[in-house]
């Protein structure tokens, strides 16, 4: 993996101007950490309400909604949200994964199982499977909006995460999404899960940091799974280099702990999870490097 080479506070100078994120970062982070929540984008464009098919709240359904609010702004860590709806763009695919039963002369990577269930990184559908829109959208369309939104993304995630390692010599990227709650049905499970940590298997992330994140949760009183269901997307995969000092995990969290999932609403325990989740969050900034862990890898 290959980043270009920039000083960090030009780097967020620069990232700090474009409006396909939300960026908090202080002048000089204080943690080797970043945090980033790609699915929580509620900035849905005009033209895209219009030409779908599908209400406001049907297409809310596929949203991390709420889960950017569980990372405070104290960290010492850079903070990287996306801003548009991962119904438009999902940043969480690689940029060639084009659908063709939705892009005209989508000429991409062979059909994946991803692609084919219509989540590409333009997605065909929302949860259970509704459809955002009839008919195709021209290549040129697709291409904007990649360009426009999942590259910008991108480039800023990466640099971001070069300028921690070349800072502090290591980079722990956590990658923050929600779950439905019917993605875990009871019987998987000897106990259901409140977080699933997806590591690829400790290809994207030491096993050592997998462990202490798992840990901190556990203390804070929540049920702990390890890649199952979700072992991580296209982030955790493509940024992932444990021995390039880069570890990636992806955190998934419970919807129903602090929202009603039909209305998109939070509901009375949502105050209450997410203080115990952002003070999670705190101790995970404040994670130090492992030098036996990683001379092991």
């Amino acid at each position: 993996m290959a980043y270009a080479m920039v000083m960090y506070e030009q780097l967020i100078e620069m990232i700090m101007l474009h409006n396909a994120y939300f960026l908090d970062s202080s002048p000089t982070p204080r943690s080797c950490a970043v945090f980033s929540s790609p699915h929580s984008g509620a900035e849905y464009p005009e033209p895209f309400l219009r030409d779908s098919c599908l209400t406001p709240l049907q297409l809310r359904s596929s949203e991390d909604a709420y889960v950017d609010r569980f990372i405070g702004e104290t960290l010492g860590a850079p903070v990287i949200k996306a801003r548009f709806p991962r119904a438009y763009v999902d940043l969480n695919r690689a940029a060639d994964e084009l659908d063709p039963a939705i892009i005209q002369n989508a000429s991409g990577r062979p059909t994946n199982p991803r692609i084919a269930a219509g989540l590409g990184v333009i997605p065909r559908v929302v949860a259970n499977g509704r459809a955002i829109q009839l008919g195709k959208m021209k290549r040129a369309e697709a291409e904007a909006r990649l360009t426009a939104c999942y590259h910008p993304y991108h480039t800023a995630l990466a640099g971001l995460v070069e300028a921690q390692r070349q800072r502090f010599g290591t980079c722990y990227l956590f990658d923050i999404h929600s779950m439905p709650r019917s993605a875990l049905p009871s019987g998987l499970l000897t106990r259901r899960p409140d977080i699933v940590l997806g590591d690829r298997y400790g290809t994207a992330c030491g096993h050592w940091l997998s462990d202490s994140v798992a840990e901190h949760f556990e203390q804070a009183g929540f049920n702990v799974a390890r890649n199952t269901p979700f072992a991580g997307g296209y982030i955790t995969r493509h940024y992932g280099a444990p021995h390039q000092g880069v570890h990636v995990l992806q955190i998934e969290i419970d919807r129903s702990l602090y929202m009603n999932e039909a209305r998109v609403e939070l509901h009375r325990d949502f105050e209450d999870t997410r203080q115990r989740i952002a003070a999670v969050f705190t101790k995970l900034a404040s994670i130090s490097a492992c030098p036996q862990s990683l001379a092991a890898e």
